[in-house]
């Protein structure tokens, strides 16, 4: 970082979220600046991206003046500007949730992943986009419209954590926060070519949950670094009361060290490009092959091997309807003309569902759940693409078919994402070396094994050059 001006490197490349930390811990560049610097960034590329809903411009530069009068640093994320997912409440922030049903939506409080990113020290600088509830495959709504992949505007940044994903691609912000359910974390990482954790469910506790046993659904970290990610993580997570999940003794989380290969010891590495269940386009299967090579130079010998999940696309599709149909169906009655398509048929898959259909989804899950971790008895990470599609323009909508073979229904391409939903195993969404298009891997892992699937990350990053780089074109939204 140089001088007391923007918070970013000499070429303009956007400052890491741990090296501005350590350089607003020394004072040596305020809060202020960093916000302001910030802020600015996203005014001059807001209009192309539209990775924002809301921009909290005043209320994230007094924050950040309250943060500079403080004594020291109140946190590990001090002064760090961070953005949040437009699901997520914010207290006294808008939250639409994309829709147009919550268009004025001012919530009283913060989500509690919310607080403990201000707890830490983070400026909320505004509310990133997504689709209406976080559901559907193009990050657009009737609030704000689709937010543009940066390195590509004509086509999408995924859904639906697709605004965060952008933002911090885009180097608007260092770290970003998002949701998934069925991949919305992972598959916007991968579309925009950068790093993300979707945590074992309980490392990040949601005590506000209403089904406190479920955990399909996780909060989840964005950013350019594995090491920013581990900093977000760290910052995050850890247990409540209120939630049943959050209880378990996890293994610590620590910043990851490349150089740390010897602690890490052998690394038994297995790869699938589709669990033997999820359709999957040849140019996504053709740079996973690619990228699962240049792996092998680290990691040795790849085995090509995956569980048995022949039982999961069924059981995710009853399990999603049925979660989906209970916390929207009161709220929309009457009102579903100002839903968006994807929505109305999220729903419907809901209704009619029987309650012997579910548990035998549930059972469905669990035995999925031991097959799971039989297998990782004798592997420590699992390697899959993130999508299993490339970004695909705006206007064509969902993804109905792959390669002209058509898929069973809007569901179908997160297959390779929702698979590992089911098991709530952790994963980390790392960008492959790609030409045009940016490409991600999900590496899976061990639950509560977030450290140890980072520290393989931060190997794969120092040593293979599975980097975040920035956006070549067009010149407008490069950082």
């Amino acid at each position: 970082m140089k001088s007391r001006q923007t918070g970013t490197e000499a070429a303009g490349t956007p400052a890491d979220a741990v090296t501005l930390a350590r350089h607003l811990a020394a004072r040596e560049v305020s809060a202020e600046e960093v916000v302001t610097a910030a802020l600015d960034r996203i005014a001059r590329l807001e209009p192309t991206l539209k990775a924002f809903i809301t921009v909290d411009r005043e209320g994230a530069i007094a924050t950040a003046c309250r943060l500079d009068a403080a004594d020291r640093p109140v946190g590990p994320l001090h002064g760090l500007p961070v953005a949040v997912k437009d699901v997520t409440d914010t207290a006294g922030l808008r939250t639409t949730r994309g829709s147009l049903l919550f268009a004025d939506n001012v919530p009283a409080a913060d989500d509690p992943a919310v607080a403990r990113l201000k707890a830490a020290g983070a400026v909320i600088v505004g509310k990133t986009n997504t689709p209406e509830f976080g559901f559907g495959a193009v990050c657009t709504n009737r609030i704000q419209g689709p937010t543009a992949n940066p390195y590509d505007p004509r086509l999408t940044s995924g859904g639906s954590s697709g605004g965060s994903a952008a933002a911090v691609a885009a180097g608007l912000v260092p770290l970003a926060q998002g949701t998934d359910f069925g991949g919305s974390v992972r598959t916007p990482a991968g579309f925009c070519g950068i790093v993300s954790v979707r945590p074992t469910p309980g490392r990040i506790a949601e005590p506000g949950r209403d089904l406190a046993w479920t955990g399909l659904a996780s909060h989840g970290v964005m950013a350019r670094t594995v090491a920013d990610a581990a900093l977000m993580l760290a910052a995050m997570a850890g247990p409540d009361p209120a939630d049943p999940l959050s209880l378990t003794a996890w293994p610590p989380l620590a910043t990851p060290d490349p150089a740390s290969g010897a602690v890490l010891g052998p690394v038994r590495v297995a790869a699938t490009a589709d669990f033997g269940v999820a359709p999957i386009a040849d140019a996504v299967r053709h740079r996973f092959e690619e990228a699962v090579a240049r792996l092998a130079a680290v990691a040795g010998p790849v085995e090509r091997a995956h569980p048995d999940c022949a039982e999961a696309p069924a059981a995710f599709r009853t399990l999603r309807a049925a979660q989906i149909e209970r916390g929207l169906a009161d709220l929309v009655d009457g009102r579903e003309d100002l839903l968006t398509d994807p929505v109305r048929w999220n729903l419907g898959a809901g209704r009619g569902l029987t309650a012997r259909a579910y548990l035998e989804a549930e059972a469905a899950r669990a035995r999925l759940w031991r097959r799971f971790i039989a297998f990782f008895q004798t592997r420590d990470v699992l390697v899959a693409p993130a999508a299993s599609v490339m970004p695909w323009p705006h206007a064509d909508g969902e993804v109905l078919e792959i390669d002209g073979r058509p898929l069973a229904d809007i569901l179908d391409y997160l297959t390779v994402t929702f698979v590992v939903s089911l098991v709530g195993f952790p994963v980390v969404t790392l960008p492959a070396p790609f030409d045009d298009l940016p490409f991600g891997l999900q590496l899976i892992g061990r639950p509560g094994e977030e450290a140890r699937l980072l520290a393989f990350a931060a190997r794969l990053e120092a040593e293979v050059g599975f980097v975040w780089r920035p956006p070549l074109m067009p010149a407008e939204v490069r950082p």
